[in-house]
């Protein structure tokens, strides 16, 4: 079992491993309230994780392990997810009344309809959704991702002296973390279409939100590397050096003119051509938020070149806004990472489900 949809687990680590950086968050929660306990960051070597499949297993355990020693954390549990294209998900209609276990040996002898992979090769996930209209069937949503995707994050995180609780899609750990976000917008959730923008290292993933649930993805290939690698290009730096010049400055005079600018510009034209798609697919023709997320997203003023140039109220994503923090936490450095940090801490959310 994939552990998509799975309810019940003690406390949880969430911890995101993407193309450039292992995230790690660690949530606690008192009444309403939920409470930053640990947090880090750790930078990925490149090439260990291309396009969010893990190609380096051993660089990664080390990476999660240096993470884990960063955070001072001591639980040894932790949600990870995949990625939405490595999932494929359907929903379809099954008997009523059946057990867990007899939906899933249905499911299986069913799977090769729905999933193009041998069955053997695949973990499979459901959730009953409830009636579907038709007398005596439910809808089912049925999840499948190759095993190798789902084992090789687990054998990441036993390298570190983690255990795998969830493995869950990125998607459904963004919407979780996005209920944290739209507290923040105007009118709340309610009836409101909002864009969030996930722009990472070499991915940037589009996830339309109406009434707080996901209705339309897209991924494409851009990220902030493009710029790092622009850095690295002209001022003749390391990829190290880049990264962390982009990060800290100290870059010439020029850089902000003739390097970032352009580079924010390119930014506003993906945002624009995904929302362009988006719009074409159906029946919506404008979005009330735009709600930046990933690392890209804390380059100053981004936020308000995109809402000028596309004239969408646009704010930078932190769903730790309303949350307390422990004293293991440095605040300045969770608020600037903090719109890298939605999948994680959507994946910590999973310890209250």
């Amino acid at each position: 079992m994939l552990g998509l949809f799975k309810k019940k687990s003690n406390m949880l680590l969430g911890i995101d491993i993407s193309s450039t950086s292992v995230k790690l968050i660690e949530l606690s929660r008192s009444g309403g309230r939920y409470k930053v306990e640990a947090y880090a960051v750790e930078p990925l070597p490149p090439n260990a994780v291309v396009e969010k499949n893990i190609a380096e297993l051993e660089v990664v355990g080390q990476v999660i392990t240096r993470l884990i020693a960063k955070s001072r954390t001591t639980l040894k549990q932790a949600a990870v997810a995949v990625s939405g294209s490595a999932v494929i998900t359907k929903q379809i209609q099954m008997e009523s009344g059946l057990s867990d276990d007899e939906l899933e040996t249905q499911l299986k002898i069913e799977a090769d309809q729905y999933i193009p992979y041998p069955i053997e090769e695949v973990a499979i996930d459901f959730e009953v959704l409830g009636p579907s209209g038709v007398a005596g069937r439910d809808n089912v949503l049925l999840a499948a991702c190759r095993k190798e995707n789902v084992e090789v994050r687990e054998a990441a995180l036993a390298l570190a002296g983690l255990t795998a609780k969830v493995v869950e899609v990125e998607a459904y750990a963004l919407e979780r973390s996005f209920q944290l976000v739209s507290n923040q917008l105007a009118g709340g959730r309610e009836n409101l279409t909002v864009a969030v923008v996930d722009i990472g290292a070499t991915m940037t993933t589009l996830s339309i939100m109406r009434n707080g649930t996901t209705i339309y993805t897209r991924e494409q290939v851009f990220g902030g590397k493009q710029l790092t690698d622009e850095i690295q290009r002209r001022y003749g730096l390391s990829v190290e050096e880049a990264g962390l010049a982009k990060k800290q400055g100290g870059l010439p005079d020029d850089y902000e003119l003739e390097v970032l600018e352009p580079f924010k510009e390119g930014v506003v034209q993906q945002i624009s051509r995904s929302l362009q798609f988006f719009f074409a697919a159906g029946q919506y023709s404008e979005v009330d938020y735009i709600l930046l997320a990933g690392g890209t997203s804390s380059i100053p003023n981004l936020d308000r070149l995109v809402q000028q140039k596309l004239g969408t109220p646009t704010l930078v994503a932190n769903p730790f806004a309303d949350m307390s923090l422990s004293n293991k936490v440095n605040a300045g450095a969770l608020a600037s990472d903090a719109p890298a940090l939605m999948i994680a801490c959507g994946l910590a959310m999973r310890s209250f489900d």
